[in-house]
């Protein structure tokens, strides 16, 4: 559906830019509560409903509607990330073209945030914090709540692009930078458009990802006990933190504390679930060589689901490693729709 989107868009007449920002304003609602499947199925039409419509205009109601195309691609690019698609790269930089010729620089460091986690997908991840680095500095001197708020997620995301290749200094610093530009922004209803707040759980949550990556994965379990999963504000952030806890415990092989977390993704945003990143990682803990659960164990957060007793499981089948030891492969006792949902082989 993106790639139609993208490539084969619907024919619209210009609309209202009214009208244009309030459906790109219910595009991202869908988008923070995880309504992916809605999402994908109204892009086509909003996007070339911005398209026709900047085409129509000039001057500065031109500029204007290209922010609002620049908000739609950048969406589509976030949307593009989430599964996994190669799509992410046209929207990222049909995003950056509109954002350049708005003139505005919040919706160039949005755009320019989509399309560094498309480079980072691809391995691409020095030039990626080279590209956020650069558009970071564009915005240092606009004090618009918007511009900074963009300028400190732009930061998040370049540390944790830079603990792919290692740089624990530099990922940590720029993580403490966003952190200090988030305390003196007003986050809140009027910052919606901004898919990463720069909010002290958020800037935890961040170091709790860096960590992972670092492959320092207990660091992040004190950063982990001082999150409140709830003040989270979107089902969508609120889903991540579960993602990055469960890699967490996964990495400290503590499989039930993992299948905790992944319960809270389902629980929060069916889905988040069903992105191939978190079936990957249901997967790999559903055929492991770890022992099984022990006794029973409630969920880690208040906020989440209780997992009154551990998955059970059962030895399906077996392969011998590169260095001899056994890889047991456990399916646990699920019902069917709950496994189809959650791992891409288990049937």
């Amino acid at each position: 559906m993106l790639e139609a989107a993208l490539f084969q868009p619907p024919v619209v007449s210009p609309v209202p830019l009214e009208q244009l920002t309030r459906a790109l304003r219910r595009a991202r609602e869908d988008f923070r509560q995880v309504r992916y499947t809605r999402l994908a199925s109204d892009l086509p039409v909003l996007l070339a409903a911005v398209d026709a419509t900047r085409e129509a205009l000039d001057g500065h109601p031109r500029e204007r509607a290209c922010a609002v195309a620049a908000g739609a691609y950048s969406l589509a690019g976030e949307l593009a990330i989430k599964l996994r698609s190669e799509e992410s790269w046209v929207a990222a930089d049909r995003a950056l073209t509109a954002a350049r010729a708005s003139g505005l620089p919040a919706p160039l460091g949005e755009a320019a945030r989509v399309l560094s986690v498309a480079m980072r997908h691809a391995g691409r991840h020095q030039q990626a914090v080279g590209l956020l680095t650069r558009t970071s500095r564009e915005l240092a001197d606009d004090h618009a709540p918007e511009a900074q708020a963009v300028r400190a997620a732009m930061l998040l995301t370049c540390g944790y692009t830079a603990a792919h290749y290692g740089d624990r200094t530099a990922a940590l610093d720029m993580l403490g930078e966003a952190e200090s530009i988030g305390q003196q922004i007003p986050y809140g209803p009027g910052l919606d458009q901004v898919t990463v707040q720069a909010t002290s759980e958020q800037c935890d949550s961040f170091r709790m990802s860096v960590f992972n990556k670092l492959g320092t994965p207990d660091e992040g379990v004190a950063v982990l006990r001082r999150i409140r999963p709830g003040v989270f504000p979107t089902a969508e952030r609120r889903a991540r933190f579960h993602t990055d806890a469960a890699r967490m415990w996964h990495q400290l092989d503590d499989p039930r504390r993992t299948w905790a977390e992944l319960r809270a993704i389902e629980h929060e945003a069916p889905e988040e679930a069903r992105r191939p990143s978190v079936r990957a990682l249901t997967t790999d803990l559903m055929c492991s060589s770890v022992s099984l659960p022990g006794p029973g164990v409630r969920g880690t957060h208040g906020g989440g689901p209780q997992l009154k007793s551990p998955p059970q499981g059962r030895y399906v089948g077996g392969r011998a490693r590169a260095g001899g030891s056994p890889s047991l492969c456990w399916r646990w006792h699920l019902p069917a729709e709950e496994v189809l949902k959650t791992s891409a082989h288990s049937v």
